[in-house]
């Protein structure tokens, strides 16, 4: 499965007195591309919210490497490292484009759950989803 890199620039308002991003700014960027990964494979979060799975975070890792400043274009590219029908984890890799340099290195740890937050496994009962995740652990990068 080909994907594209999830793009866009450093806003202003995320950056600290040093013209630098402030680092709390690189996790909202992991979600925004954890949300675009599923639009791109058809299984946006809204399907996946509206029949009644959350898929919630249980961990953030970041290893921040170069920064990225205002203005600065930047790409993420996430790729699905772990997945039981259950849990899943995602490891990204973010680029800044203006630099040619890795900004950071990250990794995100996920589950199912219905909506009191009790652990589902989707294979039996959301087949569709749950074949779109396994297609997430083959994917490529355009």
């Amino acid at each position: 499965m080909k994907l594209k890199a999830y793009r866009r620039k450093a806003y202003y308002y995320e950056t600290d007195r040093m013209d630098i991003v402030h680092h709390s700014n690189y996790v909202r960027w992991l979600e925004e591309t954890r949300v675009d990964v599923l639009e791109q494979v058809n299984c946006p979060f809204s399907e996946i919210e509206k029949r009644g799975l959350m898929s919630p975070v249980l961990a953030v890792e970041t290893n921040y490497k170069y920064p990225i400043r205002f203005g600065d274009e930047f790409e993420i590219k996430a790729r699905m490292t772990g997945f039981n029908g259950c849990k899943y984890e995602l490891e990204y890799e973010i680029t800044n484009i203006t630099t040619g340099l890795t900004a950071c290195a990250a990794r995100t740890k996920h589950c199912f759950t219905d909506d009191k937050l009790r652990p589902v496994r989707i294979k039996k009962n959301y087949p569709d989803i749950y074949e779109k995740f396994v297609q997430l652990t083959e994917v490529e990068y355009e």
